[in-house]
């Protein structure tokens, strides 16, 4: 019984898994950031263009 709890102690597979399931989560979170970022800055960026075409539409009438 020791020796199979001893072995238990020494083995580090589960202590891997945990750290690449650890490390996944971030980069994750960091991915679904920086493309909610992003998204937010291309749908500014074409809200403004729109802005512009319409006003250029009206002048040119």
């Amino acid at each position: 019984m020791t020796k199979l709890f001893s072995r238990f102690l020494k083995d580090e597979s589960g202590a891997t898994a945990i750290e690449y399931g650890l490390i996944a989560a971030l980069i994750s979170v960091a991915l679904i950031t920086g493309a909610t970022a992003l998204g937010n800055n291309i749908g500014n960026t074409f809200t403004n263009l729109s802005g512009k075409m319409s006003s250029a539409a009206t002048a040119a009438k």
